[in-house]
């Protein structure tokens, strides 16, 4: 049984220790590493957004409201509120005439913090496009819409929409979702928990439909390309996930959540599986992840050197002076 802990230190000491869980599996299904934590229930939380994101391909919202790439990678993302993101959504909203109070993700600051300093010092207060679930909730509306289905109760965990996403997460994680795994996002979608072991089938069946004739093949592909054309839209430039999309030139798909949450799915090798931080607190996930995809040669020298500043990150004060690192042992 692999262990897996990320220190955190000051000076010459540890002064904090993460530890994580795992499990990962290759294209016939067979756990390749693993914490034996298979069963344990995880809610993917964001890092299941492209899962999410298919009865919206499904509903041909794409098609008739002439959508881009870039509102397709978006409405898988975990926007950071920079300039960029916020023009594609509002362009998004012109294309589809939706309001933005229509978006029942709520509202908060820009998660890059020079765009919400921008924000405050213009004066202007920030709306549901600054929450960076609206992607998400802007293609759940949008395929409502083109599929004539009522908009109001969109997140309603009985909306016709809402059982269509549960049917594509059941389908990929080969599980059924009883009640004990339900529960509502920080955007307040509905959001669902599944044994480890079960997610990271899903990311081995993401690469199925990638590679395979099969009933999602089309619209994985669209979602996909999307993402790997545009890493940044979904989340930031500067996250991990994005680098990694970027840096692997999309072969290793990869998105994260809330409480240390990363799904990842390599193409080419056709591996995937889930990290999971046991505490939550995502500034471990990047050096976990770095080094499992070292272990496994998952990526190549040029690969690691791209990615090389989260292998023993560097942690810097507020006067930019260095007082740690942060670096993973895995035994």
């Amino acid at each position: 049984m692999a262990q897996i802990q990320t220190h955190i230190t000051r000076g010459n000491l540890i002064e904090s220790t993460h530890k994580s869980k795992c499990v990962i599996k290759n294209y016939d299904y067979k756990t390749v590493f693993s914490t034996k934590n298979n069963k344990d229930l995880v809610y993917p939380r964001s890092a299941i957004k492209i899962l999410q994101a298919i009865p919206f391909i499904q509903s041909q919202a794409k098609k008739k409201y002439n959508l881009t790439q870039k509102q397709i990678a978006i409405c898988c993302s975990s926007h950071c509120g920079e300039k960029e993101h916020i023009n594609v959504l509002e362009e998004w909203i012109k294309k589809t005439k939706i309001k933005i109070n229509q978006l029942k993700c709520g509202v908060h600051n820009p998660i890059n913090l020079k765009s919400s300093n921008k924000i405050l010092l213009s004066g202007i207060k920030p709306n549901q496009l600054h929450n960076n679930c609206a992607g998400k909730h802007l293609g759940m509306i949008s395929g409502c819409k083109a599929s004539n289905l009522n908009i109001v109760n969109y997140l309603n965990i009985n909306h016709p929409y809402q059982k269509k996403i549960r049917k594509c997460l059941e389908d990929f994680a080969e599980c059924k979702i009883k009640k004990i795994q339900r529960g509502i996002d920080g955007c307040s979608a509905p959001q669902y928990a599944f044994p480890m072991g079960n997610l990271a089938i899903a990311m081995i069946n993401i690469i199925k439909s990638y590679e395979e004739k099969n009933k999602y093949n089309k619209e994985i592909k669209i979602l996909l390309k999307a993402i790997e054309k545009y890493p940044q839209l979904t989340g930031s430039k500067d996250i991990y996930p994005c680098q990694l999309i970027k840096t692997t030139r999309g072969k290793i798909f990869a998105k994260g959540g809330a409480e240390g949450v990363l799904l990842f799915a390599h193409k080419e090798k056709k591996i995937g599986g889930i990290i999971k931080v046991e505490d939550g607190n995502e500034r471990a996930l990047p050096s976990v992840a770095n080094s499992i995809f070292q272990k496994l040669n998952l990526l190549n020298k040029k690969e690691l050197r791209g990615l090389s500043k989260w292998t023993n990150e560097k942690i810097f004060n507020h006067a930019r002076i260095n007082t740690g690192k942060i670096y993973t042992k895995i035994s």
